[in-house]
């Protein structure tokens, strides 16, 4: 069920603005089996059709239509609002019609915002639903049986060379993640092979796999101080795929703070490519953190 805060009683109905990939269909299905209502608005070409199996309503929009999804949302009078999945940012204003802006989302992206990052962009969306009486929550939330637990969510467990390059990883990872880099980096042997750029964290884990040879050890964390409404680590059984590829041994990912989509799939396939995966907190790292 989702969780109750500050005394309030649980939603009746979330409006879901969904993304890529497979968190906004989670979380829907996560939703619908609590007996919220759900009121997903898909965005075209990059949420998932599957969305529509698990929402009572589903609303498809395009890219930057901030005017639509107010109105959407306010007339089907939910109780709060979830940002879930990715965006392209290319393709806001790539000149094709159905993704041209709408005069709000023109106003903010052109005229109030100072920087075009991630996290200004969706604190700025944001914001635009709360001035409209939209309360903005998160997965954590409404959801916490998607977060990563403390521990091991496979069968293997780091070895102590490996443990001792999750420690070194820690501190780096978590200072490339401060400075809006990445929140992924892969470590073979106390030292950095590759780090998370633009290109996402499958990307990486393949860069670093292919460097390191084999026997990597990747770490993904979360930023200090972000905003768990939409700035949430995020792993599924993609990323397992991932890793077998790349060889990497060990994913390592900040429990409490990162999401894990499918768990079961995740730790069955994860146990046939023989990789370890474990929730990992700051007191785990010692001095590290």
């Amino acid at each position: 069920m989702p969780q109750q805060t500050h005394g309030t009683e649980p939603p009746r109905a979330v409006g879901l603005l969904c993304g890529s990939g497979l968190l906004p269909v989670r979380v829907a299905q996560a939703l619908a089996a609590a007996g919220v209502r759900v009121v997903a608005i898909g965005i075209k070409g990059e949420a998932d059709p599957e969305i529509a199996g698990f929402a009572d309503q589903v609303h498809w929009t395009g890219v930057a239509k901030l005017g639509a999804w107010i109105r959407l949302l306010k007339g089907s009078k939910v109780d709060a609002v979830l940002m879930c999945g990715g965006i392209r940012k290319r393709r806001m204003f790539d000149g094709q019609g159905s993704l041209l802006p709408d005069w709000r989302s023109f106003q903010l992206f052109y005229r109030e915002l100072r920087t075009r990052e991630d996290h200004t962009i969706l604190e700025a969306v944001a914001a635009e639903f709360e001035k409209e009486g939209l309360s903005v929550g998160s997965v954590p939330e409404y959801c916490p049986g998607l977060m990563a637990p403390r521990g091991c969510i496979t069968r293997r467990h780091p070895a102590a060379d490996q443990w001792g390059d999750i420690r070194f990883a820690w501190p780096i990872a978590k200072q490339v993640a401060a400075l809006q880099i990445g929140q992924c980096i892969v470590v073979r042997d106390r030292t950095v092979v590759a780090v998370e750029g633009i290109d996402g964290t499958d990307a990486v884990l393949e860069r670093g796999g292919a460097l390191a040879g084999g026997g990597a050890v990747a770490v993904k964390v979360a930023k200090e101080g972000h905003d768990v409404r939409f700035d949430i680590p995020c792993i599924g059984p993609d990323t397992v795929d991932t890793l077998g590829r790349a060889a990497v041994a060990v994913l390592a990912i900040e429990a409490g703070q990162s999401i894990v989509l499918d768990r079961d799939v995740v730790e069955a396939k994860a146990d046939e490519a023989r990789v370890c995966i474990v929730g990992v907190s700051a007191d785990d790292v010692g001095d590290g953190a």
